[in-house]
């Protein structure tokens, strides 16, 4: 039995329909932002799906110094807050340090903490304490039982409001493999659960200086993700990936969206 979980008026449950979680994956422009979130509501407003809007401020886990990192905590909360404003969105954003948390909680309506920050303690606890819905992305060197002591962290603040995300475990070097038994073994903790299918086809460090992807897989995995069983789908889009300024091999294209997301509806639909 899966507990609700409610974001403004979208709820996580398995009796509530999948949610879409999506954007790019860095703010690179307040224009770019405000046009890619009204185009996915568009979509999804057509097919009657709940969206959140995603994007990050600062990607501050990458592998090179040279490699964007978005408009910083200040500019980047401003351009999330006029998505909330202008598109009614709730809206979703990821944390790096404990510092951050405070001011992004005034204006998000879900904290995502990062797969490579997942069992930092106090990021956990500080999340937590917001109230705010807390998106903890499973780090892809975690076995999925691994996860529990980690929503134990959130839970010990008297907050419930948790979202677990799946992105795939380490496969050797510079690969990714999506176990979808973790689905059902994370499920099992009384939480919903979403499978971030963008970043689970993503090849850390596979070109040297910056991760690779395979966007080529993530339909596939996509629809297997939610014949199998989630609660939400993580998906990152641009409008040019091959020219998005961080993660483009791993982002899919705005213009696949909708045929991916009428697939989808089809498979729960059945279900």
């Amino acid at each position: 039995m899966i507990g609700k979980v409610q974001v403004a008026d979208i709820t996580f449950s398995d009796k509530s329909p999948l949610v879409l979680i999506a954007g790019p994956c860095v703010i690179e422009s307040e224009s770019a932002c405000l046009q890619t979130a009204k185009m996915i509501k568009d979509i999804t407003t057509k097919l009657k799906i709940p969206f959140i809007f995603k994007s990050s401020f600062d990607k501050a886990n990458r592998m090179s110094l040279d490699s964007f990192r978005g408009p910083g905590l200040k500019r980047g909360l401003e351009v999330l807050h006029k998505v909330k404003q202008k598109l009614k969105l709730p809206v979703l954003t990821d944390i790096h340090c404990q510092k951050e948390i405070n001011e992004v909680a005034a204006v998000v309506d879900v904290i995502q903490i990062p797969a490579l920050l997942c069992r930092q303690t106090d990021i956990l606890v500080a999340a937590g304490k917001t109230g705010k819905v807390v998106n903890i992305k499973k780090g892809q060197f975690l076995a999925p039982w691994d996860i529990l002591p980690i929503i134990k962290k959130v839970e010990s603040t008297g907050n419930n409001k948790i979202l677990i995300t799946e992105r795939g475990a380490c496969f050797g070097y510079n690969n990714l493999v999506s176990d979808l038994r973790s689905l059902k073994i994370m499920r099992d903790f009384g939480y919903p659960v979403i499978y971030d299918a963008t970043h689970s086809i993503q090849l850390p460090g596979g070109k040297g200086s910056c991760s690779g992807g395979q966007r080529e897989f993530v339909a596939g995995l996509s629809r297997a993700a939610v014949a199998f069983g989630c609660d939400g789908l993580f998906l990152e889009v641009h409008l040019l990936p091959d020219k998005a300024l961080c993660d483009g091999p791993n982002m899919i294209n705005l213009k696949e969206l909708e045929e991916l997301l009428k697939q989808v509806k089809q498979i729960e639909k059945a279900l």
